[in-house]
């Protein structure tokens, strides 16, 4: 199956995520600074949010220049990817509004482990149909492990949030500051594979 009809959805899907939480950042009730910075928490969870989202959307571009064809499993396991990048609006707003408080902060934490477990379903499917040991994918991967480590580091910051949540927090931040440098094996991957004539 073609894969740009794939990307382009999922473009799509991103460019309106990103839009609705957009949306949902309110200007301040009255002139001053002051209420400016109250709104500081909302921003932040927006930006942090943005981010992640941004780099979900850099590196899905990414996998899928290595990529020659899709079949039906990778649909439904993209399908599932922006399923779960879909709820982020709703959690950075929550969080947004109770910085603080263990609930919002767990969940927000959930909504980033997931669209990992999803991502990692997504990887494993393409390498397979793209022949694990042959493939440039494969290759540009190797063991992954940001990939791996990442879903790790949410469980901590969700188990952390119950009683330490800005901490929570931090990690959550602490694994965005990792994933927003391309990993420069897919890089090189990705120019060689222009470079050899996509």
């Amino acid at each position: 199956m073609e894969k740009g009809r794939l990307i382009a959805f999922s473009d799509g899907v991103l460019a309106v995520v990103i839009t609705i939480m957009v949306l949902e950042l309110k200007a301040p009730a009255d002139a001053s600074l002051a209420a400016l910075a109250a709104d500081g928490p909302t921003f932040l969870a927006y930006l942090l949010s943005f981010i992640y989202v941004g780099i979900y959307w850099n590196n899905h571009h990414h996998l899928f220049v290595l990529v020659s064809q899709v079949r039906g499993a990778v649909l439904w396991a993209n399908l599932h990817l922006l399923f779960w990048l879909s709820l982020i609006p709703f959690t950075t707003s929550w969080l947004g509004q109770h910085p603080s408080s263990a609930g919002p902060v767990s969940v927000y934490g959930l909504s980033l482990l997931m669209p990992g477990i999803a991502w990692n379903l997504l990887q494993t499917l393409l390498v397979r149909g793209e022949g694990r040991a042959s493939s440039d994918l494969a290759r540009a991967l190797g063991r992954d492990l940001k990939g791996k480590l990442s879903p790790v580091l949410y469980g901590v910051g969700i188990a952390l949030s119950s009683f330490a949540p800005y901490l929570a927090e931090g990690i959550y931040v602490l694994v965005a500051l990792v994933w927003l440098i391309p990993d420069p094996r897919i890089e090189r991957a990705v120019h060689a594979h222009r470079s050899g004539g996509d």
